[in-house]
């Protein structure tokens, strides 16, 4: 009986262990979790039913990454773990606490997996941890960890987010805040969008979006609808399309149309079409090569004589003349935390000293689309994070040293309210 136990636990079902795989990936290699999981349940050729289980097990742990890491914590009494068993552990956790599986099934499926990905030196020490995190369900662990914190610190634990990222919408949005919290661990179903001028809201097949015409959310895989294997839709979050939408419709003098960090390109696609439509072009510009090139496929399906234009540019250093636009849009790199429900691990990843980096860089391109922008233009401002170091205080400092330039609107979005991830959009007028 021993040898056959140790015989099967060498052969770990196979959805478990390419969860494993992935969240590998994500854990110590810095993939990002949806793109990774797409990527490799394309080549391992799953059942419906498995594949689903993988996307949840790998998103579902991405999502309470850090609160799992501190009940893993608090069961085993070890601060850390090799990674590989870090990652089953995690897993086996998920399935204990959110997940219907069975315990037994949840523990005896993890040793398996440990031992097969590890070594069969850590299948007593998995058994031995899970059961332990099996004495209480998720939200007595999360009671049980929150006597020694602070109210902040409850509502992150509450919510599963980190502190400093719980106290931004706290700042932001008060009492508020739990039920934006709340909002970033529900995922959301795929919204897809069309090409303006390409196809049309019905060749989606799926249930058209409340306040953008171009848009349709549809569970599933977007890659089943024949309009976004041949490059006339895509994948875009209602807020990106509203973001495009408004810059789209406000009033400017005639002329070409800039997009000044287009990369991978869903914005830029549906800002193309858009431009078209009102008979101008659009310059699509990508800091790295390889992302200009997922936004040139992006932009495939455009022909004829407004047809847009990629090119691979340092927005910081642009590389066309200042006041050539009348359109700009500048959704700025950023922290991205206003796409957390749809990017599970970036809330454990992302770090305050990360908005070091970014809002000088934040600062520095506004500047380069304003000076882009034509006398009468106009230029969006966007980020896919509501923390006001990168919305507000990005306007703030840039504006402060300028006389040409008059806010013409702003508008923050967010899940819990709007149904989007969390944008921010400011338009913004060169007089």
């Amino acid at each position: 009986m021993t040898g056959n136990r140790k015989l099967r636990r060498r052969r770990p079902d196979r959805p478990r262990l390419i969860a494993h795989r992935i969240l590998g990936a994500v854990t110590q290699q810095d993939a990002y979790a949806n793109l990774e999981t797409a990527r490799v349940l394309a080549e391992a050729g799953l059942e419906a039913r498995d594949a689903g289980f993988v996307t949840e097990l790998v998103s579902g742990t991405c999502r309470l990454l850090g609160t799992y890491d501190r009940i893993l914590a608090a069961a085993s009494g070890r601060d850390s773990f090799d990674p590989a068993l870090a990652d089953a552990l995690r897993l086996g956790t998920h399935q204990l606490l959110s997940m219907r599986v069975g315990p037994h099934a949840a523990i005896a499926t993890t040793v398996d997996l440990a031992a097969a990905t590890v070594g069969e030196k850590v299948a007593g020490l998995t058994n031995a941890v899970l059961r332990k995190v099996a004495a209480r369900d998720l939200e007595g662990w999360v009671e049980h960890l929150a006597r020694a914190e602070d109210d902040l610190g409850r509502l992150a634990l509450r919510t599963h987010h980190p502190r400093w990222i719980a106290q931004a919408y706290v700042d932001l949005l008060g009492d508020e805040a739990e039920e934006a919290l709340a909002a970033n661990n529900v995922p959301p179903v795929p919204t897809l969008v069309v090409r303006p001028g390409l196809a049309s809201v019905d060749e989606l097949e799926g249930e058209p979006t409340a306040r953008s015409p171009f848009g349709a959310r549809r569970a599933g895989n977007p890659a089943d609808v024949p309009a976004v294997r041949e490059g006339r839709a895509g994948v875009q979050d209602e807020g990106s399309q509203l973001a495009a939408l408004a810059l789209a419709e406000t009033a400017t003098p005639t002329g070409p149309w800039l997009d000044l960090c287009a990369g991978p390109g869903g914005k830029a696609a549906l800002l193309a079409g858009l431009a078209i439509g009102q008979g101008s072009t659009l310059l699509a510009s990508e800091l790295q090569p390889h992302r200009a090139e997922l936004v040139a496929q992006a932009l495939r399906a455009y022909d004829g004589p407004h047809r847009p234009v990629t090119v691979a540019a340092d927005g910081t250093r642009p590389a066309w003349p200042a006041s050539t636009f009348a359109k700009v849009m500048a959704d700025v790199p950023c922290t991205g935390l206003g796409a957390l429900r749809r990017r599970p691990e970036s809330r454990w990843r992302r770090q305050p000293q990360s908005l070091a980096g970014l809002v000088p860089l934040q600062r520095r391109l506004l500047v380069t689309a304003l000076d882009s922008a034509l006398p009468g233009g106009v230029v969006a401002y966007v980020t896919c994070s509501p923390h006001r170091d990168e919305t507000e205080g990005v306007l703030d400092a840039v504006l402060a040293g300028r006389d040409d330039v008059t806010r013409e609107a702003t508008t923050q979005l967010w899940p819990h309210r709007d149904g989007t991830d969390a944008m921010f959009v400011a338009l913004l007028r060169r007089s």
